[in-house]
């Protein structure tokens, strides 16, 4: 005997297919209230088609988050600012706006390793993908790496354009290991691309009057310098590692 369809397994189906998969979960309980005079059908609908909205938002800044590429996800509501009393809390809070974005402001964490350059540059790029922004975290030598294989290749234009065109790049460790020559200059014609057109974050161990140690050419980093400070909000942070937080 043919089993017959009911109308409600029909709009499940119909769910289903449209992949509105919140308001499929939840549409018998919506029903229900409904019955029994508990909502209107239109505040049943509006309810279940904000569920879903949220659902696909939280999906969406999923997604945008995971091509960032952050080493871990990190909020600034983890971040211990009374072990870090160098840090004016408020300040790094008010970025959270993202007006330095609309600005095209950089922003430079300075400090010994373990303070947690890499933490708060993490949280301020995690609430930029959270507000729709395009974003990328890369190491400072693993993005010269790409850069030296795209030079070697013939699509260094290319690459930096690519990079050039994310709303917020976060670029860390800077000094941790000294550059070449050549890099710095790789280096130099990606910062000079996003100058006055897009945010940047670097992290960094080292001073930035120590970087021409670093790029190992005067010339050089005083170009680089130039364009990262011209429009920028430089953090130095000078407590202790929190690698270390527990070994007192």
């Amino acid at each position: 005997m043919r089993q017959t369809t009911t109308k409600f397994q029909e709009l499940l189906n119909n769910l289903d297919v449209l992949g509105l998969n919140k308001m499929y979960a939840y549409l018998p309980e919506y029903i229900d209230q409904i019955n029994g005079q508990q909502l209107s059908f239109t505040d049943a609908m509006l309810e279940l088609t904000n569920t879903e909205l949220a659902w696909t938002q939280s999906q969406q800044v999923e997604r945008i988050i995971k091509r960032a590429r952050f080493p871990q996800v990190k909020s600034l509501s983890a971040f211990d600012f009374n072990f870090q009393p160098s840090i004016n809390k408020q300040a790094i809070l008010g970025f959270q706006d993202l007006a330095f974005l609309e600005q095209h402001k950089n922003l430079i964490f300075i400090g010994s390793p373990g303070v947690g350059k890499t933490h708060l540059a993490i949280g301020i790029g995690i609430e930029a993908c959270h507000q729709g922004k395009r974003a990328l975290f890369i190491n400072c030598h693993e993005l010269l790496a790409h850069l030296r294989a795209a030079d070697a290749k013939g699509t260094l234009d290319r690459n930096i354009s690519r990079y050039a065109r994310y709303d917020l790049l976060i670029i860390d460790e800077i000094g941790y290991l000294p550059i070449d020559h050549d890099e710095a200059n790789l280096l130099f014609q990606l910062i000079n691309a996003r100058y006055e057109q897009h945010s940047t974050i670097i992290t960094s161990n080292s001073d930035l009057s120590n970087w021409v140690e670093t790029f190992q050419n005067p010339t050089v980093t005083a170009a680089i310098l130039d364009r990262l400070v011209h429009h920028a909000h430089v953090i130095k942070i000078t407590g202790k590692s929190y690698r270390i937080k527990g070994a007192d």
